[in-house]
């Protein structure tokens, strides 16, 4: 339940952030939204959107290391065991090996009939 509600909240914030990023104006005006008037002059506007994204940025990466822990913890973890430990011995690969034949057991050559 709980991680369903974070999950939600994740995307909303995500969404959110991407179109703050995008309304935001660029220095060559690319996709920004200029455009003088209304309460706000540009230099507030752009100081107001620029904090909102900042604001964003710090609850996406919460809320991304909160779901991490949260779905390690739900494994029966920390969520740190790939740091902690490496690979289990049967988790390894090993691949077969041919044994060279001894000098004194050449291989037998049929000679003509």
């Amino acid at each position: 339940m709980l991680m369903t509600v974070l999950l939600i909240v994740h995307l909303v914030i995500t969404i959110s952030l991407v179109a703050m990023v995008l309304l935001q104006r660029s220095e060559g005006g690319g996709l920004g939204m200029g455009g003088g008037g209304g309460f706000m002059t540009t230099r507030g506007t752009a100081d107001a959107m620029t904090q909102t994204t900042k604001i964003l940025a710090v609850c996406f990466f919460m809320t991304s290391i909160s779901l991490s822990l949260l779905a390690g913890s739900q494994r029966g973890g920390t969520g740190f065991e790939v740091i902690e430990e490496g690979p289990a011995e049967s988790e390894l690969i090993t691949f077969p090996t041919e044994e060279a034949p001894a000098e004194d057991q050449s291989p037998q050559v049929p000679v003509g009939d």
